[in-house]
């Protein structure tokens, strides 16, 4: 029968090695899973629980006042003095190991009472509660050592919580083209419009023509020339029919004419 040996804990900060076989939501459930490889003889040593996305909570208990704080410095007080009564009782007689143990008693609870008021005080009532604090983590995932992460797995299948919860996968990072027997695809080149000076409309090169280089520009199309605005018709002068009437304006100046005149 042969015991396998611990790992040692690593002495400085060291991030966890292995593959992730289970994950759960609470500690308990992962606490549960590997009792259950323990039970069935898996070397548990090559298992490690990893708490993911910690928080600190601090879950209040109660409030505090004078009262409650002479009440807690008093007890704490009277187990110290019965614990140095004991130890003075052990030189003495009968009767002055009681009478030790009493005022050890005595002693440590008043001290208790009295530090503990006087440092309730100073606070000046800054935290008037009680409280405990404690580290939890949102996920409890379960990493085992990579030869032996199989079996771990095929495992806590068999468990009355099995693997958990499902993790989120990582989205996969879109994967490039690839060719035939799996090489890379060529990229395509971008096509260029035919060069009028090197090739006839229909595509084919010209006959005499000297070949493009780099540094020759591509020729761009000529501007069309501006038309210039359409003459216009003189105008058509009116004729004696069509010409209006136009009564000649009257002189404000001219003196007045006789009625009778104008019949």
């Amino acid at each position: 029968m042969s015991f396998a040996r611990p790992q040692p804990v690593p002495r400085v900060p060291t991030p966890p090695q292995g593959d992730e076989v289970a994950a759960f939501s609470t500690y308990l459930e992962a606490q549960q899973a590997v009792d259950y490889l323990s039970d069935q003889k898996f070397p548990v040593q090559a298992v490690t629980i990893v708490g993911t996305d910690l928080k600190m909570v601090e879950r209040v208990t109660g409030r505090l006042s004078y009262r409650r704080v002479a009440i807690a410095g008093a007890g704490s007080g009277a187990w110290f003095g019965l614990f140095v009564g004991l130890l003075l009782s052990l030189w003495g007689g009968g009767r002055a190991a009681n009478g030790v143990v009493f005022i050890g008693i005595a002693l440590g609870a008043g001290f208790g009472l009295l530090f503990s008021v006087l440092s309730y005080a100073l606070t000046g009532g800054r935290r008037d509660f009680t409280s405990q604090s404690q580290i939890v983590a949102t996920t409890y995932a379960i990493l085992c050592a990579a030869e032996s992460a199989g079996e771990a797995r095929s495992l806590l299948r068999q468990s009355p919580n099995g693997l958990g919860k499902a993790r989120a996968a990582a989205p996969a990072a879109p994967s490039a083209p690839t060719g035939p027997y799996g090489a890379p695809a060529p990229t395509p080149t971008p096509t260029r419009a035919p060069d009028p000076r090197w090739t006839t409309p229909t595509g084919e090169p010209r006959y005499g023509a000297m070949l493009p280089t780099p540094q020759d520009p591509a020729p761009t199309a000529p501007t069309p020339p501006a038309q210039p605005p359409a003459p216009q018709a003189p105008p058509t002068p009116p004729t004696s029919g069509d010409q209006p009437s136009v009564t000649p304006p009257q002189d404000p100046y001219a003196p007045p004419q006789d009625p009778r005149q104008q019949r």
